[in-house]
């Protein structure tokens, strides 16, 4: 016989949906934040001096031996060199030279390449010149490979 006087109130289960569906909501922000991969780090890069060393090593003296030509090149420039039979895309000639200078490394962060200048001497007494330019990935996550090479400039 008592009475009550407040009134008990009845929540249907579609006001609890909407209810919990708006914290959900409020909440995936948040959630989704943390949830952020982090960046990942820039692939590591050959620096100037390596590439320097490599082509000093890949050319040599008087242009690259077998072993350089076969594992030296990267699979693109090896289809180049192929197609050019009787030429010598990798010194840009039909015979050796009489020696090879390699020239100062420069870097294109943008390409993510590193390119020389590669000047091969000729004649008896190294008199006539020819010069190339010999481009490297600088990807240290793959070996060193000369990437392509442009003949004149």
């Amino acid at each position: 016989m008592f009475r009550r006087t407040t009134r008990v109130r009845r929540t249907t289960p579609t006001v609890t949906a909407a209810v919990l569906a708006l914290a959900a909501a409020a909440a995936l922000p948040a959630a989704a934040a943390d949830a952020r991969p982090e960046r990942p780090s820039p692939a590591p890069r050959y620096t100037v001096q390596e590439i320097h060393t490599f082509l000093e090593s890949f050319y040599g003296e008087h242009g690259p031996g077998t072993f350089a030509r076969k594992y030296g090149i990267s699979p693109a420039l090896a289809t180049k060199v192929r197609r050019t039979p009787g030429y010598d895309l990798l010194l840009c000639a039909q015979d050796r030279p009489g020696s090879i200078d390699i020239g100062r490394v420069t870097i294109a962060p943008a390409t993510g390449t590193g390119r020389a200048v590669v000047t091969t001497h000729w004649g008896k007494s190294g008199q006539n010149r020819a010069r190339l330019t010999a481009y490297v990935d600088r990807d240290a996550r793959r070996p060193l490979q000369l990437h392509d090479v442009v003949c004149g400039f």
